[in-house]
């Protein structure tokens, strides 16, 4: 789904903003707190990384037990990416905002990428776990990358999202 294309619902307005109306309060403040997070860490924008670390910042039912399925503590998990991806050089202080500049290729196809599968669950906005797994199942997925060097297979990640987020749906 490309911008631009008519008729075809974007989660960016033309101006680059994201349309808030397409994602949820909580997925809201998991991108966030990845906006604060890619600061921290000394970048100038916002990388699927930062949207991980985000997700485990501020951990909606859905990602908590996931994480409990995986067996992980979020924070420690959080604290260890946040040592992966920090830059001794960088920005600090960069200016950061919900805007499709401020953002890295992939984290905007991340975005396009939720809202598509929030739909195809017949919802109007993304969650987090539209996030997380899309975060997961994406191609050449750093984060995946990530656990794939510790042992933990991206398919084994995803199930237990999936499984995760099965479980916190209503009956």
């Amino acid at each position: 789904m490309a911008a631009g294309d008519p008729g075809k619902e974007d989660i960016f307005l033309p101006g680059g903003q994201i349309c808030l109306e397409h994602v949820s309060e909580p997925a809201l403040k998991v991108l966030q707190e990845a906006m604060k997070l890619a600061r921290e860490t000394r970048w100038d924008c916002v990388r699927s990384p930062h949207v991980f670390m985000g997700l485990l910042a501020v951990p909606d039912a859905g990602v908590r037990t996931w994480g409990e399925r995986l067996g992980a503590d979020l924070n420690r998990l959080l604290g260890q990416f946040q040592e992966l991806f920090h830059q001794e050089e960088g920005e600090g202080h960069a200016l950061l905002v919900l805007n499709r500049e401020f953002l890295s290729d992939n984290v905007i196809r991340l975005l396009r990428d939720s809202h598509a599968r929030a739909k195809d669950h017949h919802r109007r906005a993304i969650t987090p776990m539209d996030l997380l797994i899309n975060l997961l199942t994406a191609s050449n997925s750093i984060v995946a990358e990530c656990f794939e060097r510790i042992g933990v297979t991206a398919a084994k990640l995803t199930e237990l999202a999936v499984l995760a987020e099965q479980q916190g749906e209503p009956k």
